[in-house]
C-alpha cells in the first residue's frame, strides 16, 4: 500500500509539474508575442482573463504548479519528510487562500469590484493606446462582450487615449466614431443592462451563467488538494513508522 500510494503521489505531481512548465512556458509567450496568442485563443477574449494580465497569470500559477510539482513528486521519490511536509503547507496555504477567495467572490462581490476598479482603472488611463497587446486585449474584449472600460465609458477620463485622440473607444459608443462623451453617456444610458455597461458586470454576468460549471470545476480542485495533503501527510507518517 505505501509503495502504491508512493508511485501515485510521483506520478501525480509528475503531470502537475509538466502543467506548470506548459503554463509557464504559455505564460512567457503571452508576454513575448500576445496578439498572436489572443489570434489563435480568440475564445478567450470573453472571459475574465481579458480583465487583468493573462501573461503575467499564467506565469505565476505555472510557478506555483512547478514548485508543488517538484516538492510533492522528489519528496516522495527520496522519501523526504522536509519536502513532504513543505509540500502539504503550500498546498494547504493555497487551499486556504483559494477558499478565502471564493468566499470574498461570493459575499463581498462590491469589495471585489472597487479592488478590481482600484487596480484595473489606472492601467487603462495609463496603458490603452499605448502598449499595443494591451489595447488588443481590451478592444477584443470590449468588442465581444459589447462592454466599455471596467465599470463604464468614465474610466477613460483624462486617459492618455482620450487626451490624444479627444476620442473614447468606439466600442463606448456602439462602434460610432468620433466618440465623444455625449454620444458614449446617452449611449450607456439607453443600452445599460442591455447590451453596453461595465466589461466587470457583463462578466460578472458570465461567471453567474456559468455558475454550475465554475462550481464543479472549483469543487474538483479542492478535492484534489484534500486528497494531495492527505497523502502527503499518510507518506509523511509511515515514514516515522520505518
Amino acid at each position: 500500500c505505501f509503495t502504491f500510494i508512493k508511485v501515485m503521489m510521483i506520478l501525480f505531481n509528475l503531470a502537475i509539474f509538466l502543467s506548470g512548465g506548459t503554463l509557464l512556458g504559455v505564460g512567457i509567450w503571452v508576454k513575448v508575442d500576445g496578439e498572436s496568442f489572443l489570434k489563435i485563443f480568440g475564445a478567450l477574449s470573453s472571459s475574465i482573463l481579458q480583465v487583468v494580465n493573462v501573461s503575467y497569470l499564467l506565469i505565476v500559477i505555472g510557478a506555483i504548479l512547478l514548485v508543488i510539482g517538484f516538492l510533492g513528486c522528489y519528496g516522495a521519490q527520496k522519501e523526504s519528510k522536509c519536502l513532504l511536509m513543505m509540500f502539504f503547507s503550500v498546498v494547504l496555504i493555497i487551499f486556504i487562500a483559494e477558499v478565502a477567495a471564493a468566499v470574498v467572490a461570493l459575499v463581498f462581490t462590491g469589495l471585489a469590484e472597487t479592488l478590481l476598479t482600484g487596480l484595473v482603472t489606472p492601467l487603462l488611463k495609463e496603458r490603452y493606446g499605448v502598449n499595443d497587446t494591451f489595447t488588443h486585449i481590451w478592444n477584443v474584449t470590449m468588442t465581444e462582450v459589447h462592454c466599455c472600460g471596467l465599470n463604464n465609458y468614465t474610466d477613460f477620463n483624462n486617459s492618455y487615449f482620450y487626451e490624444t485622440h479627444n476620442s473614447y473607444p468606439r466600442q463606448c459608443c456602439d462602434m460610432v466614431e468620433p466618440c465623444n462623451s455625449t454620444l458614449a453617456a446617452e449611449r450607456d444610458v439607453e443600452l445599460r443592462g442591455c447590451l453596453l455597461q461595465g466589461c466587470f458586470k457583463e462578466i460578472l454576468e458570465e461567471i453567474k451563467t456559468n455558475a454550475g460549471v465554475a462550481g464543479g470545476v472549483a469543487a474538483g480542485i479542492a478535492a484534489l488538494e484534500i486528497a494531495a495533503m492527505a497523502v502527503s501527510m499518510y507518506l509523511y507518517c509511515r515514514l516515522d513508522e520505518k
